[in-house]
């Protein structure tokens, strides 16, 4: 079974991406590069960070918990970088 996992990435404008993948290594060599296969809300917006990364399960599981933390403010996403907010809580607060 292939896991999967959630990321966090910052861009030089201090914003932050987040994004799942099952090679997190690869997936930010894509968004780093001029590769097409970067997500195109990063073009032009490197140097960029990987700030955190944790495996999270399924890709449906992982979509789920993408989407949630898409939805958090900035401050609850360094909440997630600096081990303060869990990804558990997202799990067990379901909307």
């Amino acid at each position: 079974m292939v896991e999967w996992s959630i990321y966090i990435i910052k861009t030089r404008f201090d914003t932050l991406y987040t994004g799942i993948t099952t090679d997190v290594g690869r997936r930010f060599k894509e968004h780093s590069s001029a590769n097409k296969r970067g997500a195109r809300y990063l073009k032009g917006k490197g140097p960029l960070v990987l700030m955190w990364h944790q495996v999270v399960g399924t890709r449906s599981e992982a979509s789920i918990l993408e989407y949630r933390v898409k939805q958090l403010h900035k401050s609850q996403k360094l909440q997630i970088v600096s081990g303060q907010l869990s990804m558990s809580s997202l799990i067990d607060n379901q909307h």
